[in-house]
């Protein structure tokens, strides 16, 4: 793609800082970032936005979508970077695997509804989602549910993206070559 990537030194002063710790934690600035940076704004509500998610659901049901909706729409820029870490956190090696395979069956019932529903967003293309949701609210709650919604529609945005800039991974997949099987 030739949209120009913005080297973090380059970013406006409070885009640098807010990311910062991304950078720090990552040790660069990803390729996602260095393009989107062109909306500076626009960049950093969505930075804001994902992190309110992040700290509003279970890491499990969060990276269980993230996975979900990666796999299902070729976006191995994300995928890699959630493979990475969901094991970090603490998720299995075998759960993450059956993520991204869509074995959706190993799953414990929370992180499988979540799943599903992430699939579904996937398949819908913005079209009701309304059973598997309704499946999900029960087993988590309202708020919960609305969250994994949210991060659902999140990581669908981000996968247009990343596949219309043409981004890579900046590592390779922890599961190694082969992985993907959804």
């Amino acid at each position: 793609m030739s949209t120009p990537r913005i080297p973090f030194e380059q970013l406006p002063e409070d885009l640098r800082e807010q990311l910062r710790p991304r950078v720090e934690r990552l040790g660069y600035l990803g390729e996602f970032f260095q393009v989107a940076a062109h909306q500076p704004e626009a960049l950093s509500h969505f930075a804001a936005f994902t992190e309110a998610l992040k700290g509003a659901l279970p890491a499990p049901l969060t990276e269980a979508i993230a996975l979900t909706v990666a796999t299902a729409t070729g976006n191995d820029y994300e995928r890699v970077q959630h493979e990475r870490l969901a094991l970090a956190l603490g998720i299995e090696e075998a759960t993450v695997r059956a993520l991204v395979a869509g074995e959706l069956d190993r799953l414990a019932p929370e992180q499988r509804a979540a799943a599903e529903l992430a699939a579904e967003v996937v398949a819908a293309r913005g079209g009701s989602c309304e059973a598997s949701y309704r499946r999900l609210e029960e087993l988590v709650g309202a708020e919960v549910a609305v969250g994994c919604l949210m991060v659902a529609g999140r990581y669908l945005a981000h996968a247009t993206m990343s596949n219309t800039w043409g981004l890579q991974p900046p590592v390779a997949s922890p599961l190694g070559e082969g992985a993907v099987h959804a």
